[in-house]
């Protein structure tokens, strides 16, 4: 069921070569000069080491870019499936998605316009992303309400003659502080009484420069800013744009979301598991690198139980992974929902167990920069949360459950 095609096997081996010799050798130098050139919280300053320009370009070279995009001419042509093994071995590394231009939001986002853009839209902004040109932000959650039910939205997209007014303040919006950010893709309510509540929401686009968009501030994640990348608060006061900027029509934003999320959880969940596998061989190496009491550090306590039962956990979340990826290729997004919502909340439980495992281990040294583990841990406990908390995934999968056997419960909204 798993097995890749010849094509695919030569992008996923020729995708592990340029981590191993392009990015692993000078990651730890590049995150220490990311740091010295964005301390502090001042966005406005950040900025990317040219090492990333140097490292885009080889990869471009190489045929390694756009890999997300099942579009044979703007991507690589590979299947959900195929492209799942590639996205693993990018969650290895912190700096990888970025370099082969296949990075959320980015890649979220470049999946919309690829299937619900207009022409001009893709001119616009779909071919310079693609070209790694600029970069995206999407913009959905909200400070003001439980955005874990959507439909709180409170920002608003009404039109107005030819234009479209947004108002709203949104927050957690990733990628924000980056300097190439160029475009917003803004969801917002746009009311309507003829239509049900599902189809009331509206996804535009906003150039990011237009007059009435202002940036308030960068969020830490546990105290750190993640730049600079960044994840912002926004706010939008009678913003106008043109009605052309609507993608896909009023009231068209949630069947856009799930169309979204769908591949966009396949590959959050991927890069989970390659930053598991990566915190368990980290562990291994420094556990049997220390001596403590007279015996490899490993081999003290329960810790060799520990390796075993990261190494299930990891194979498990892959396998059901995979098979999410598997039925969303043959049979379609809506036949994997039980699959993407289970994924969604299994791979990113399996990353902060591994992780804090593996944090353990190193000791005080887990709890620094000096390894990635800090940051494979705040990328596990923020995706419990991106793209639908927890409980919202495991409601789901309980509702299709009860819907198997007869129960379903139906709603009159």
């Amino acid at each position: 069921m798993f097995q890749l095609s010849a094509r695919a096997q030569d992008f996923v081996e020729r995708t592990q070569n340029f981590i191993q010799n392009e990015i692993e050798p000078i990651e730890a130098d590049f995150w220490n000069e990311v740091h010295k050139l964005n301390a502090g919280s001042d966005w406005t300053t950040w900025q990317w080491p040219t090492q990333l320009d140097i490292l885009k370009t080889k990869a471009k070279a190489a045929g390694l870019w756009n890999m997300f995009l099942p579009d044979e001419k703007l991507g690589q042509g590979l299947s959900v499936q195929e492209y799942a093994h590639i996205a693993e071995l990018t969650g290895r590394s912190l700096i990888a998605p970025v370099v082969f231009n296949c990075n959320a939001p980015d890649s979220g986002n470049m999946e919309v316009l690829w299937r619900y853009g207009t022409e001009q839209q893709k001119y616009d902004w779909l071919l310079p992303l693609l070209g790694g040109e600029i970069r995206s932000v999407f913009c959905m959650t909200e400070p003001e309400v439980a955005s874990s039910d959507a439909t709180n939205m409170q920002a608003t997209a009404i039109i107005e003659g030819d234009e479209i007014v947004l108002n709203g303040r949104k927050w957690w919006s990733s990628g924000l502080g980056d300097p190439n950010a160029k475009i917003i893709i803004f969801m917002a309510h746009t009311p309507d009484e003829t239509k049900d509540r599902h189809h009331q929401h509206s996804m535009v686009l906003v150039p990011i420069d237009t007059s009435g968009v202002k940036i308030q501030r960068m969020l830490p994640v546990f105290g750190d800013y993640d730049a600079p990348h960044g994840h912002g608060e926004v706010s939008f006061d009678n913003v106008r744009v043109p009605l052309t900027h609507f993608i896909g029509g009023a009231g068209q934003g949630f069947e856009i979301a799930q169309g979204r999320l769908g591949p966009g959880r396949i590959h959050h969940c991927m890069r989970c598991i390659g930053a598991a596998e990566k915190s368990l061989e980290l562990m291994i190496y420094r556990g049997m690198q220390r001596t403590a009491f007279g015996k490899e550090i490993l081999k003290l306590g329960g810790n060799l139980e520990r390796v075993a039962e990261a190494r299930v956990l990891i194979d498990q979340a892959r396998l059901l992974t995979l098979y999410a990826a598997y039925k969303m290729d043959t049979l379609g997004n809506m036949a994997a929902l039980t699959e993407i919502s289970a994924i969604k909340v299994v791979a990113p439980s399996v990353l902060e167990k591994v992780v804090d495992m593996a944090i353990q281990i190193h000791g005080g040294a887990g709890l620094s920069r000096d390894t990635p583990l800090t940051g494979f841990f705040a990328q596990a406990r923020a995706l419990r949360l991106a793209d639908g908390p927890d409980e919202v995934h495991k409601g789901m999968i309980a509702k299709l459950e009860l819907a198997k056997r007869g129960y379903a419960r139906h709603s009159k909204k």
